[in-house]
Protein backbone atom coordinates (compact mmCIF):
# COMPACT_ATOMS: atom_id res chain seq x y z
CA UNK A 1 0.00 0.00 0.00
CA UNK A 2 1.21 3.55 -1.10
CA UNK A 3 1.78 6.27 1.93
CA UNK A 4 -0.23 9.54 1.26
CA UNK A 5 1.57 12.55 1.60
CA UNK A 6 0.59 16.16 0.93
CA UNK A 7 3.30 18.96 0.45
CA UNK A 8 1.75 22.30 1.43
CA UNK A 9 3.99 25.43 0.20
CA UNK A 10 3.07 29.17 -0.67
CA UNK A 11 5.15 29.64 -3.81
CA UNK A 12 7.92 31.31 -2.23
CA UNK A 13 10.76 30.43 -4.03
CA UNK A 14 12.03 28.88 -0.48
CA UNK A 15 8.71 26.48 -0.74
CA UNK A 16 9.38 25.79 -4.98
CA UNK A 17 13.23 24.82 -4.45
CA UNK A 18 11.60 22.67 -1.55
CA UNK A 19 8.70 21.02 -3.70
CA UNK A 20 11.40 20.43 -6.48
CA UNK A 21 13.68 18.48 -4.65
CA UNK A 22 11.05 16.92 -2.72
CA UNK A 23 9.37 15.24 -5.86
CA UNK A 24 13.05 13.96 -6.91
CA UNK A 25 13.83 12.30 -3.49
CA UNK A 26 10.39 10.60 -2.93
CA UNK A 27 10.05 7.13 -4.69
CA UNK A 28 6.82 7.45 -6.49
CA UNK A 29 6.38 3.03 -6.45
CA UNK A 30 6.16 3.78 -2.71
CA UNK A 31 4.30 7.17 -2.14
CA UNK A 32 1.79 9.18 -3.57
CA UNK A 33 2.96 13.04 -3.34
CA UNK A 34 -0.04 15.54 -3.75
CA UNK A 35 0.96 19.34 -4.07
CA UNK A 36 -1.22 22.03 -2.46
CA UNK A 37 -0.86 25.55 -2.25
CA UNK A 38 -2.05 25.73 1.21
CA UNK A 39 -5.44 24.95 1.68
CA UNK A 40 -6.44 22.98 4.90
CA UNK A 41 -2.74 23.01 5.88
CA UNK A 42 -3.75 24.67 9.05
CA UNK A 43 -6.31 22.08 10.14
CA UNK A 44 -3.22 18.83 9.15
CA UNK A 45 -1.00 20.79 11.86
CA UNK A 46 0.91 22.52 10.05
CA UNK A 47 3.02 25.19 11.14
CA UNK A 48 4.98 26.83 8.77
CA UNK A 49 5.40 25.96 5.09
CA UNK A 50 6.81 24.43 3.39
CA UNK A 51 5.77 21.03 5.20
CA UNK A 52 4.97 17.74 3.97
CA UNK A 53 2.09 15.81 5.95
CA UNK A 54 2.46 11.76 5.38
CA UNK A 55 0.09 9.43 6.52
CA UNK A 56 -1.13 12.40 9.17
CA UNK A 57 2.13 13.06 10.33
CA UNK A 58 3.58 16.71 9.82
CA UNK A 59 7.08 17.07 8.57
CA UNK A 60 8.35 20.82 8.91
CA UNK A 61 10.43 21.69 5.96
CA UNK A 62 13.48 24.38 5.86
CA UNK A 63 11.07 27.44 7.61
CA UNK A 64 9.73 29.59 4.54
CA UNK A 65 6.68 31.21 5.92
CA UNK A 66 4.59 30.74 9.67
CA UNK A 67 0.91 30.03 8.85
CA UNK A 68 -0.02 32.95 10.81
CA UNK A 69 1.55 35.15 8.73
CA UNK A 70 -0.03 34.19 5.75
CA UNK A 71 -3.60 33.94 6.64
Amino acid sequence: MKSQAIFYHAGCPVCVAAEHQLLDLVDAKRVQVEVVHLGDAKRSGVKSVPALVVDGQVLHINFGAAIEALA
